[in-house]
């Protein structure tokens, strides 16, 4: 079960990156292209940093807890 939560924990940092590079890249691409939002998909990106978060915790405290 341990390389299943390390997996999960993977996934979750994995999410956490993706998310902050779209935050990142909401907050660059006016500053970048003279003022033009960024495309739909940077916004749809930005939740999955506090999903993989949520993802990286909840499965470290799951595979704590089994010890």
């Amino acid at each position: 079960m341990a390389k299943v939560g390390n997996i999960a924990v993977a996934v979750g940092i994995v999410l956490f990156v993706v998310g902050v590079a779209a935050i990142a890249a909401l907050f660059l691409t006016p500053a970048v292209d003279h003022g033009a939002t960024a495309p739909l998909w940077v916004y749809l990106c930005t939740p999955l940093a506090p999903l993989g978060l949520v993802v990286a915790i909840a499965s470290v405290v799951v595979t704590g807890s089994r010890r």
